[in-house]
């Protein structure tokens, strides 16, 4: 276990380290945020700094941070070194100076950030990126917990044709329907806690089960041995496979929507930054077990290929028994309902903005919800009644999760460059992400299905010209 517990300190004085840094970069100040100066007791609401945490956390830990790992444990235990270092100068790095940038521009969600800094070209290019992606998100985080508790809870099939999924998928609707209209505080602040509890509760038990059970984990000197299947074309396919575990673009349209509560500017790092260290730890904590349970056979390859919502239940009940595993479950059933939530309530506010809807008027932003409600349950019938309509809905959302990371960035760097900060601390993620994304798109069958080594040349001029645009257009507008 040398390799992980080297990871988890990377990841841990990392972020402590890294994280102050960034905090000193930005300088807090005693401003009123928006949600102070422009309360109007729907979505600008001051609520307190723990209780700001803890829906940060539940809106950005979906099923990603759980279901990426297990995959990317194929890689083999570089993932124990790539996810902390990745999440610390990334990830978490992303969504600190997004949330902050939002406190510090009435609470603009990202569009609106992307079209101040970059520009309105730039703005409708990632909208349309942007609205895919929490569309997406919605989809991916109905049908992943509807499943899961329909054969880990309920233990039936989970077949279009078993009528309780059908329900299952229906009761989660309703949830997000709610959650999506209410005000923010009546139903997301108050539930949060318990789901928080579930949540760490969950992690925990299956962290300290790593140590308990002795589950078998290869050092990162003896990998070439073990012969761990994925381990070509690391760049770019490691990082789309464990995206939310590193940096995702989903995060900072979740931390615009907190910048609406936060009360003071100097809650942002335990806010933003930190609870995405928390979220590493998650992802450690998973791709650790399903290592383990690779390596004493209680799960195979094809499995973590093809299901690793099996492994979840496998590994949950092989650790903490039957109570306990069914405990853990409930916990990573609850991560993607607590960010699919959130995903359709930034896409309602990101929507209405566009389209200059009132939505303190309760009949448009009922019209605008049911709307998108309707659209994702057309995209859930079709991912349900077709074998590999998922899998297709995974990768788009895998991709879109990175790309949407390159344009954020950018803005960051710009916006850095206007204030006269260190704006590399941007520009060289974001150039590895455009690489990443780049890379994968050109040469994946969902793409344009280019050989690697094309794909690989194409992707590096790209990223150049990337850097070179981000740092001519921070230039331009200092």
């Amino acid at each position: 276990m040398i390799t992980f517990i080297l990871g988890l300190a990377l990841l841990i004085i990392g972020g402590t380290i890294y994280g102050r840094i960034t905090e000193r970069v930005m300088k807090p100040t005693d401003d009123p945020t928006p949600a102070v100066s422009m309360g109007d007791g729907v979505d600008f609401v001051p609520m307190k700094k723990w209780r700001n945490a803890l829906i940060e956390l539940l809106n950005i830990a979906g099923t990603g941070p759980i279901l990426g790992p297990i995959q990317g444990i194929l890689f083999g235990p570089v993932a124990f070194i790539t996810i902390p270092i990745g999440c610390v100068i990334a990830g978490a790095f992303h969504d600190y100076m997004t949330g902050m940038i939002s406190v510090r521009n009435r609470g603009e969600q990202t569009p609106d950030l992307v079209r101040r800094f970059l520009g309105k070209h730039m703005y409708a290019v990632y909208n349309v990126f942007v609205c895919l992606l929490m569309l997406l998100v919605g989809v991916v985080f109905i049908y992943t917990p509807g499943d899961l508790f329909v054969t880990q809870i309920l233990g039936q099939d989970n077949s279009a044709a078993n009528p309780t999924l059908w329900i299952v998928y229906g009761a989660i609707f309703a949830y997000y329907i709610l959650a999506t209209l209410l005000p923010i505080d009546k139903i997301i602040g108050r539930i949060y806690p318990l789901f928080g509890a579930i949540l760490l509760v969950s992690a925990i038990g299956v962290f300290v089960g790593l140590f308990t059970k002795g589950y078998p984990l290869t050092e990162l000197w003896n990998a070439s041995a073990a012969g761990y299947p994925f381990q070509t074309n690391f760049i770019p396919m490691f990082f789309v496979t464990v995206t939310c575990g590193i940096c995702s673009g989903f995060h900072s349209t979740q931390a615009t929507l907190i910048s609406r509560t936060i009360s003071r500017e100097d809650e942002g790092r335990v806010t933003f930054y930190d609870m995405m260290i928390l979220e590493g730890f998650i992802a450690m904590t998973w791709a650790a077990a399903a290592m383990g349970a690779l390596g004493s056979g209680l799960a195979d390859v094809d499995m973590i290929k093809g299901s690793a919502t099996l492994v979840v239940g496998i590994v949950a009940k092989d650790m903490l028994g039957t109570v306990g595993g069914i405990i853990a479950i409930i916990g990573v059933i609850v991560l993607p309902i607590t960010s699919g939530d959130t995903a359709f309530r930034s896409l309602r506010l990101i929507l209405g903005d566009a389209l200059h809807m009132d939505q303190s008027k309760k009949r448009n932003a009922l019209t605008l919800a049911l709307s998108l409600f309707a659209v994702a349950a057309v995209l859930l019938f079709w991912a349900k009644g077709n074998p590999t309509g998922f899998n297709i809905i995974w990768r788009y959302f895998s991709w879109a999760n990175e790309t949407t990371v390159v344009f954020v960035l950018a803005m960051i760097a710009v916006y850095m460059q206007r204030n006269k900060m260190p704006y590399l601390m941007a520009v060289v993620p974001g150039t590895f992400y455009m690489y990443v994304v780049s890379a994968y798109i050109l040469n994946a069958k969902i793409g344009l299905n280019i050989p690697w080594i094309i794909s690989y040349i194409v992707a590096a001029v790209l990223s150049f010209a990337y850097a070179f645009a981000v740092i001519r257009v921070g230039k331009n507008n200092s």
